[in-house]
């Protein structure tokens, strides 16, 4: 099982950044892998609406986004985004992931591609704000709803935390590391007991690869799928793209 968490603060020892690791500290406990992606360590460029996802299914932006950020995206069982609050909303480095978000929603509501973990794929969301407005996360919260719908997950829950706003002030909440232990318990909790399946072949390139897709969109909810090569290949075989295309099946 992998957890990707991404970290929207600009800050690197943030009070976001205390909040989701205590969160990534609690899956890996669990024994689950986690990843974590530090958004503005990356060059993640805004969407420039050139609609060219929504005809073709792929972003011609080339940043990190397509070789980091969407192969994590739809590898991760469980999706934890962690942010600060400015102006209602996220701060504009996560912002431009989640505008990016857009190729993917084009794969499946323009070209009518399944990705195999959607039906089984989890969102969760980590925000912390400085006010106490009782307003403060519902413009993020609509946010969250459709960017975890474009990644093909859905939107388990949140924790959200007020009068964040002094360095430390995360580490020294009263709750803070209850409420991640019983969240992320709740989240990791019934894909724990998936028994693990590998698909192999020579170059994982075609039919491992095909093997693993069905079972995932077929049984995600029970097995933990991976493939392998014993020799494995650059890239999948394109025919079996244009093949399980047929299928409405997204590799």
């Amino acid at each position: 099982m992998l957890v990707l968490g991404i970290q929207g603060s600009p800050r690197r020892k943030s009070n976001t950044a205390f909040l989701l690791s205590s969160f990534m500290a609690e899956a890996a406990k669990m024994g689950a892998a986690t990843h974590t992606i530090e958004v503005c360590r990356h060059n993640i460029e805004p969407c420039k609406e050139i609609t060219v996802c929504e005809r073709k299914g792929f972003c011609p932006i080339k940043d990190d986004m397509d070789p980091l950020v969407y192969p994590l995206l739809r590898r991760a069982d469980i999706v934890v985004t962690a942010t600060p609050i400015f102006f209602y909303n996220t701060p504009a480095q996560l912002k431009a992931l989640i505008d990016r978000s857009q190729t993917l929603w084009a794969r499946s509501y323009r070209l009518k591609l399944t990705d195999p973990g959607r039906r089984w794929r989890r969102g969760f969301l980590l925000a912390l704000g400085a006010t106490r407005g009782q307003n403060l996360f519902e413009g993020l919260d609509l946010t969250m709803k459709y960017f975890y719908d474009a990644v093909g997950a859905s939107y388990e829950g949140s924790l959200t935390y007020r009068r964040i706003e002094n360095p430390g002030d995360m580490a020294k909440h009263p709750t803070v590391l209850q409420d991640v232990k019983t969240e992320a318990g709740k989240l990791l909790g019934p894909l724990l007991g998936r028994r693990k399946v590998l698909f192999a072949c020579k170059e994982n390139a075609c039919r491992s690869q095909m093997a693993s897709a069905y079972a995932q969109y077929l049984a995600g909810d029970k097995l933990d799928v991976l493939s392998a090569g014993s020799a494995p290949g650059e890239a999948i075989n394109p025919m079996i793209e244009e093949v399980m295309q047929e299928k409405g099946i997204d590799m």
